[in-house]
């Protein structure tokens, strides 16, 4: 791709760090087309409470947004229902997070747009409101009418290789997940994960290792039986396949040195499995990213931060982090 990419960015939950982190970064050099999604007077007044200079231009949703100058903001307006008071949240503005969002998916699609990076929103307000809504990655997939979206998790590691670590399962409740640790979305989410650390990631023979669900992986049916009856067979059913796949593992030796230099990227089990590690190693630089979408999506590592808001205190790292990874996938190139 020789021209830059064109990135979409949705700060998330207004009264949220999403909008300070999108002044921040507009302060920045970004080697894109850079349109935020949003209503223009809240990113000018957040500027205006950072004392940071910014230059905001609406932009038509036909109009195609130049290459980010420093110091400027091009914005796709999204009309909010309620004023926005800095760490103050309002369920009147959830539906202006979500119309952000389903703009941003049909710019995408209609191929106005190469990448998306989502800030953080807060599940909790959007519930209140009344949306079904258990995160940007289920919300995304929906949208797009994708069967299954996985979510992944990307740590620069300093001296080794990135620590990649993708979910079998979600946003569910501790006691749901064995049931939900099926033959069927075993085999839906490891391929989805090899694909796209093929094809997105440049990877050409993904190693993944594969995490039991158990202690001790299930100390062969003792611990539990989910490893013997489902994730052992269904992982020797994929290697026929030609997957690479390790284990089930356990999950508290996994994530040593000695088995991630073996391995591109660790399948957990559920959330809470995988990611306190992956956040230990790299928060507030790692970058959420959606695989299993016919669109690119990145996302930032953390949640709205409602006490930091409008106070400048804020970390971009992450923000960042997710702004060039999108646009390294966006230009086709290797993604770390």
């Amino acid at each position: 791709m020789s021209e830059p990419p064109i990135i979409l960015l949705t700060p998330g939950e207004p009264a949220g760090i999403g909008p300070d982190l999108a002044v921040q970064l507009a302060q920045e050099e970004i080697p894109a087309r850079l349109a935020v999604i949003g209503d223009p007077a809240l990113l000018a007044a957040r500027a205006g409470q950072l004392r940071l200079p910014l230059s905001v231009h609406e932009l038509a949703h036909d109009r195609t947004p130049p290459v980010h100058r420093p110091g400027e903001l091009q914005v796709y307006p999204v009309a909010r229902a309620a004023p926005v008071i800095a760490g103050k949240l309002d369920p009147r503005n959830a539906a202006y997070v979500l119309d952000g969002l389903r703009l941003a998916v049909r710019l995408l699609r209609a191929g106005q747009a190469d990448a998306l990076v989502t800030g953080p929103v807060h599940k909790g307000v959007l519930n209140d409101a009344g949306f079904a809504f258990s995160g940007h990655t289920e919300f995304l997939a929906e949208q797009c009418g994708a069967p299954t979206p996985v979510m992944m998790l990307v740590a620069e590691c300093e001296g080794t290789n990135p620590l990649r670590v993708a979910l079998a399962t979600t946003h569910l409740p501790l006691r749901a997940v064995p049931a939900a640790i099926t033959r069927e979305r075993l085999v839906a989410v490891m391929r989805v994960l090899h694909h796209d650390l093929a094809a997105r990631f440049g990877i050409e023979r993904p190693r993944i290792l594969v995490c039991g669900l158990n202690p001790h992986a299930g100390e062969g049916g003792h611990l539990g039986r989910e490893e013997v009856e489902t994730i052992a067979p269904t992982l020797d059913a994929l290697r026929l396949q030609g997957l690479s796949l390790l284990g089930p593992l356990p999950a508290d030796t996994a994530f040593t040195p000695r088995w991630l230099a073996h391995g591109d990227a660790v399948l957990a089990m559920y959330h809470d499995q995988g990611l306190p590690v992956l956040k230990h190693t790299g928060f507030g630089h790692a970058v959420n990213v959606t695989l299993g979408l016919p669109i690119l999506r990145t996302s930032v590592d953390h949640g709205t931060a409602l006490d930091l808001a409008g106070k400048g205190g804020a970390d971009a790292g992450s923000l960042r982090a997710a702004l060039r990874l999108a646009v390294n996938l966006a230009q086709g190139g290797r993604a770390r």
